[in-house]
């Protein structure tokens, strides 16, 4: 399977080179990876330039975006930069960030994954971040979550879903969008990346209130957006950040924000999320 990589990345001098080593000794060679430096300050484009004087497979573009980091827009604006770049001769097309280091059998058991199983439409493994030395899965999401650090995609996926949203949730919503579609979307908790630095560091005030916009984007509802952020404020042992989740909703709301998906699309949406809350509570589904 060909694999094209596009890997936003914004003053990631401290982990591109790494990062970037984890592809070249893949047993599973991409055929093409693109890095997009976003309009960094640091030495990003000096390593970029490294590793594609050396492979040819690696090349780098340079993105003059804002320098203002919003979660959700900024890096998939800068995604797109790279994708125009691309021709549509690969497999799967993956989103990746520019602070991981990968298993170098990483590729090929992705690859396995895509061909055991024509139904799968998004794939990827789990992100681990050091803690005391050890290396343990970064508990911010279920399992059944692929993060979007490391988002890989059959490209008949991808094009039925509509490419990823230019919207905080983009990889929430690209999971909803994928099953909506047909597709199956698996994790392999045997996968394990490196996460080098962790989410969310970087996010501004301007941008705490994104994540209850992202849920009335994808037309979540009220209840629904109480319990997602009840439990990711819960993961993240974070009660501020439950009350800046319902505050963004409700400010979306009142500002009447563009939903992300249709109308048809959100029933999905919400009944899929109800389905699994009940699951989970153990009341019979059927």
């Amino acid at each position: 399977m060909d694999f094209y990589i596009v890997i936003p990345a914004h003053n990631e001098e401290v982990f591109i080179g790494d990062m970037l080593q984890s592809f070249v000794g893949q047993t599973l060679l991409p055929k093409k990876v693109i890095v997009v430096n976003d309009a960094s300050t640091d030495g990003t484009q000096r390593i970029i330039d490294q590793f594609s004087e050396k492979y040819q497979f690696i090349k780098g573009i340079f993105h003059n975006s804002d320098k203002l980091h919003e979660p959700g827009s900024k890096v998939i604006n800068a995604f797109y930069k790279g994708l125009e770049t691309l021709d549509t001769e690969f497999d799967i097309i993956c989103k990746f960030d520019a602070d991981l280091i990968f298993p170098k059998d990483y590729l090929e058991k992705i690859a396995l994954a895509f061909k055991n199983d024509p139904a799968v439409g998004i794939a990827g493994g789990f992100c681990t971040i050091e803690k005391d030395g050890n290396w343990i899965v970064e508990n911010l999401t279920n399992k059944d979550h692929i993060r979007g650090a490391l988002k890989a995609y059959r490209k008949e996926c991808f094009q039925e879903i509509g490419g990823l949203k230019k919207s905080m949730g983009w990889d929430t919503v690209d999971e909803l969008l994928a099953q909506f579609h047909g597709w199956k979307v698996k994790t392999y908790p045997s996968l394990q990346v490196k996460h080098l630095k962790p989410t969310g560091k970087v996010y501004t005030e301007a941008a705490k209130y994104r994540q209850g916009e992202a849920f009335y984007k994808m037309r979540y509802g009220f209840s629904l957006t109480l319990i997602a952020s009840a439990k990711l404020a819960s993961k993240k042992q974070d009660f501020r950040f439950f009350k800046n989740c319902i505050e963004g909703y409700q400010k979306a709301k009142k500002k009447k924000l563009d939903y992300i998906v249709s109308e048809e699309e959100g029933e999905f949406i919400r009944k899929l999320r109800w389905r699994k809350i009940r699951k989970k509570l153990g009341f019979d589904t059927f």
